[in-house]
């Protein structure tokens, strides 16, 4: 995000580059906080050196410009800080508290700092306070709904600066002063109304200028609304909207009575849009958005949304692709005119036909990389042209943008707990098409908390399959993420949904799964023990290639045991399955692996002869790599037996192999070199049905 962001309460207009700053106002403020930057600390004053970064607090309440205000502190400073402006908004539109370790993790992320998928508030918190440890940066913390959000996050740096916008004060944090906003001063109240509806209007009627001003009490977000009903309105004068502001319930706000002004005045299809736009996720507006709430054309509801830009209902964001904002400070309005004029069953419809939606480009998101599948094509192809996307990167671009309003829409679908089977395709949609566009390890913080989702409705539905699917993905997060005794605990629990569906599969991967975890905490009996009981069933279901693979994890575990015989039996076992499944790749690697127990085992001239035929099943298998380290392992074993000229041809085949490998890259594989006990996971578990 730029500099010149869009202020959420609806306050500052974007600039466009090279256009003079079109902040008005708060020149007292201003002056107030860059002093507060340069004030000694209680630490300095005491003769000590600042542990953390100074935080400087703008107060107000939500449409009295205070984000705006910290917008323009941070371009008048960011050149003081060339690490750059790091934002971050603490609370949703709807009041809801940002967790803490969700804001860390982006802000990791816009860093360009990797973000462990499933790692807790502490360990992100940490992280990020050494990420920013050397580095001379300035936090924009939005919307903080307490003090404990805000000390999270802070540097223990004092070379940083942290500006928080809140309510009220942040009680808990040392040595803050707020600074507290009120209204604009007149002129510049009358400044931002000559902005929308032209100086003419003003100068012909400056008293009723500033009385409008005065009605509006300086609140920015109300002169917007004020000034966007005149600029749609050229023949009225302002004078008369000033009176029927002085006119409306004094009880409300000065923005409640300017909301209500402006959208009493708005057709009623219009109005019954915008007042469904308080169930847009996370307050992101798209045309697709609105199109599904209001069920309207795409075409209509842009034509709209934009409308409402002029009318100060709505903000544009610095993106590129048409998506707009909900200020904050109108946000609890329309969901307060929402339930007054819709009933709840209208609202939960307008729900789905959005979620409805959102699947649907999901599908044309994830359809349009799938280019060498003829159904995916005709899929796509069958789309109204409004869903599809022109290329793979334009639909890249959309996830991109989007991603933050797909989240919150999964987030929100699961916590209404009334559309569980449309919250379950979307999370669904949302997992395929995060690993088509970025790749599973990219997605990984993503896709952890979706399957957290999965996980929820699960259990609420009591889903045995889906519950068994979520736990497994989420433990194979956790053990790439080093918390392997956290994801044996899942794996087991996993087993048990499994058992309770009766879903072979998920046992048999479960329990692979739980031997794999024993395996990496070292504990080799056990992980014997629990590949045995996977390699049972999968022999009494007669999946051969499974079983063949499954004595060699056996052959693993007992190798890392000591306990060479039994490595070779099962090694030996694991080469006959590949034998007889024609698995000529796998094969080869099997017999590297027995060639090197041989070789622990004391048998070198037995490991040789294995090696050597070895080398020639992973020529035949076309593994370029398997067969320079199979050489390799065949200079050493000849090295030992006191052959060294032929362990010299050996060392001189293997390096020209591998220079003839990284010249022509169309030979280059993927494949380990080694058994695949070693190898990743590669086995799949959908959290809902593959259907479309």
């Amino acid at each position: 995000m730029t500099d010149q962001a869009v202020d959420t309460d609806g306050v500052k207009l974007s600039d466009k580059p090279g256009e003079e700053s079109r902040f008005l106002g708060r020149t007292r403020e201003l002056k107030e906080l860059r002093a507060d930057i340069e004030r000694a600390g209680l630490d300095t004053l005491a003769g000590r050196k600042a542990p953390r970064a100074r935080v400087l607090l703008v107060a107000g309440r939500p449409g009295s410009g205070r984000t705006a205000l910290a917008e323009e502190l941070a371009t008048q400073v960011a050149g003081d800080y060339p690490d750059g402006v790091l934002r971050a908004r603490l609370g949703e539109p709807d009041g809801t508290r940002v967790p803490v370790e969700r804001l860390a993790r982006e802000l990791l992320t816009a860093l360009g700092l990797p973000a462990g998928p499933g790692a807790g508030a502490d360990d992100l918190c940490a992280a990020l306070r050494d990420a920013l440890a050397g580095r001379r940066a300035l936090l924009l913390l939005d919307d903080a709904a307490d003090a404990e959000q805000v000390d999270a996050l802070l540097p223990d740096t004092p070379d940083c600066l942290a500006v928080a916008v809140a309510r009220g004060p942040l009680t808990g944090i040392a040595d803050v002063r707020p600074c507290t906003l009120g209204g604009l001063d007149t002129k510049s109240a009358v400044e931002m109304l000559s902005r929308h509806i032209g100086s003419v209007r003003v100068t012909v009627d400056p008293r009723a200028a500033e009385s409008l001003a005065e009605e509006c009490q300086g609140q920015p977000a109300a002169l917007a609304l004020a000034g966007g009903w005149l600029a749609a309105r050229p023949e009225a004068a302002v004078a008369d909207l000033a009176k029927q502001l002085r006119a409306a319930d004094e009880e409300q706000g000065p923005v409640a009575r300017a909301f209500r002004l402006v959208t009493a005045s708005l057709p009623s299809a219009a109005a019954r849009m915008l007042r469904l736009l308080c169930l847009a996720p996370a307050g992101l507006v798209d045309p697709h958005t609105a199109s599904a709430l209001a069920g309207c054309s795409v075409g209509g509801a842009r034509t709209t949304l934009d409308d409402f830009v002029a009318l100060g209902l709505l903000r544009p964001m610095d993106s590129p692709l048409p998506e707009y904002a909900v200020p904050g400070c109108l946000h609890p309005l329309l969901r307060a005119l929402a339930e007054t004029h819709d009933r709840p069953a209208e609202l939960q419809l307008a729900r789905a036909r959005m979620l409805e939606r959102t699947v649907r480009l999901l599908q044309s998101c994830r359809a349009i990389t799938e280019t060498d599948s003829p159904q995916a094509r005709e899929k796509l192809l069958g789309m109204p042209r409004a869903l599809r996307f022109a290329t793979p990167r334009a639909a890249a671009e959309w996830l991109r943008v989007r991603r933050p309003a797909l989240l919150a829409s999964a987030r929100l679908a699961v916590a209404d707990g009334e559309l569980d089977t449309l919250a379950r395709r979307l999370m669904s949609q949302l997992v395929r098409t995060m690993v088509a566009h970025l790749g599973t390890q990219a997605a990984a913080p993503d896709l952890y908390d979706i399957h957290r989702l999965v996980l929820d409705v699960a259990e609420r539905r009591e889903l045995p399959r889906e519950k068994a699917a979520a736990l497994l993905n989420l433990a194979d997060l956790d053990a790439r993420t080093d918390r392997t005794a956290d994801a044996l605990v899942r794996y087991r629990a996993a087993l048990d949904a499994g058992r309770e569906a009766n879903d072979p599969y998920a046992t048999g991967r479960a329990m692979e799964s739980v031997g794999g975890a024993h395996l990496e905490l070292g504990d080799y009996d056990r992980a014997a023990d629990w590949f045995g009981r996977a390699l049972s069933q999968r022999l009494a279901r007669g999946e051969h290639p499974e079983a063949a693979r499954l004595y060699g994890r056996i052959a693993a575990a007992h190798t890392y045991a000591g306990r060479y015989g039994e490595a070779l039996r099962n090694w030996r076992a694991a080469v006959a399955g590949h034998r007889r499944t024609g698995d000529v790749a796998a094969q080869a690697r099997a017999l590297s692996e027995l060639a090197r127990v041989q070789e622990y085992a004391g048998r070198p001239e037995e490991s040789l002869q294995t090696c050597q035929e070895a080398v020639e099943w992973a020529r035949r298998a076309e593994d370029v790599r398997l067969q320079a380290a199979l050489h390799l392992r065949l200079a050493d074993t000849l090295d030992r037996l006191g052959d060294p000229a032929a362990a010299g041809l050996r060392r001189a085949t293997a390096e020209r192999m591998l220079q003839e490998e990284a010249q022509d890259p169309a030979r280059q594989t993927t494949r380990s070199d080694f058994g695949p006990e070693y190898g990743a996971n590669t086995c799949e578990i959908r959290s809902a049905p593959a259907k479309d």
